[in-house]
């Protein structure tokens, strides 16, 4: 329901229409010619004429080609479509997985502002008492308001990624859509991304897209090189002077390559054929180098949610600790916060990050 593959699909229809088109055999050439006499003389007064029925025999030489040229860029178009699509799912699972992290990111957040805004309240209630000063109050609020700034900003980009995923998929932008699942971090297997990399030539559509339309522009190059031979003509005439005498003949008609012989085409086509294999194999190229530096993102990454994993756990279980001990009164709010506010700083931490990598 994509609008953009909708597009693509009529380019398609289009194609599919010109394969056809390149198909169907050349039509005849009718041709007739009266000549009305005007002051001709004595047996001389009978309208003259000429009839004729010509074929182009060179179209039938160019059929061939002309048709290879089409099924190509049939066979091209329907892999760029291809091609989109998989841009499309691509797209869904990144907003997919962009509003699970930041659903989690606020969820956080909120929890994050409960403590704060409790803390808060309690100091105030301390300021008004005389028990505290005006400036750590100051310092509570001011975190207060940086957190809620940071919830803020996440239901703005929560909303506009929601926003985003309906356009993506031609929906009303009014509708609601119901996510179902986790985007979890899947396991990198180095050996299979090495083995699909061998073979990303043969597999992933825009690459096989770039060798049909190089397949369509050689053998554009042959049309134009067989275009470079005389253009023959054949046709069958019959005729009428102004006596009433009737001929019966044929025509040929020959092009004469001596000055242009379609060179300039031909140059056009070389240069064109070449940008088009200088296309794949610079597309092939990047897709190598973006692979390997993912690859290394991930691995620095990766070592980073490792070690961040291990202070979460170490956090975590002091967390518990600390949360018995508050209910007990055996802790000050203030401790309390800094230990909750380190953990949730370490989970905002560790949620940007596997954003990042999913």
């Amino acid at each position: 329901n994509t609008p953009q593959l909708k597009l693509a699909r009529d380019d398609l229809g289009i194609a599919r229409a010109q394969a056809f088109s390149a198909g169907l055999l050349p039509d005849p050439q009718f041709s007739f010619s009266p000549q009305i006499p005007q002051n001709g003389a004595p047996g001389e007064n009978i309208t003259a004429f000429d009839v004729g029925l010509n074929y182009n025999i060179s179209s039938l030489v160019m059929r061939a080609s002309g048709v290879a040229i089409a099924k190509a860029e049939t066979r091209k178009t329907d892999l760029a479509l291809l091609w989109q699509e998989w841009q499309v799912v691509g797209q869904a699972r990144l907003l997919f997985a962009r509003e699970r992290g930041r659903s989690a990111l606020l969820q956080t957040l909120q929890a994050s502002r409960a403590l704060a805004a409790l803390r808060y309240k309690r100091e105030k209630k301390a300021l008004d008492s005389g028990d505290l000063t005006l400036t750590a109050v100051a310092l509570d609020a001011d975190a207060l308001q940086g957190i809620d700034k940071q919830i803020n900003e996440t239901e703005r980009l929560i909303e506009q990624n929601s926003h985003a995923l309906n356009a993506l998929l031609g929906l009303a932008p009014a509708t609601r859509l119901h996510l179902i699942g986790d985007a979890n971090l899947p396991e990198l297997n180095r050996q299979a991304i090495a083995a699909g990399l061998s073979g990303l030539a043969q597999r992933r559509p825009d690459l096989l897209a770039l060798k049909a339309g190089y397949a369509a522009q050689d053998d554009r190059l042959r049309q134009a090189i067989l275009a470079q031979f005389p253009a023959i003509g054949f046709g069958l005439l019959r005729a009428r002077d102004n006596t009433g005498i009737i001929y019966n003949g044929f025509s040929i008609s020959l092009s004469i390559p001596i000055f242009n012989r379609n060179r300039g085409n031909i140059a056009i086509a070389k240069a064109t054929r070449q940008r088009m294999h200088d296309e794949f194999q610079a597309r092939l190229d990047t897709a190598y180098s973006d692979v390997a530096q993912l690859l290394s993102d991930q691995a620095l990454l990766g070592k980073q949610l490792k070690t961040l994993n291990h202070d979460l756990a170490g956090l975590s279980r002091l967390a518990l600790r600390a949360d018995a001990a508050f209910k007990a009164g055996d802790m000050s709010l203030a401790t309390y916060y800094s230990l909750k506010h380190a953990l949730s700083s370490k989970q905002v931490e560790k949620n940007a990050i596997e954003e990042t990598m999913l």
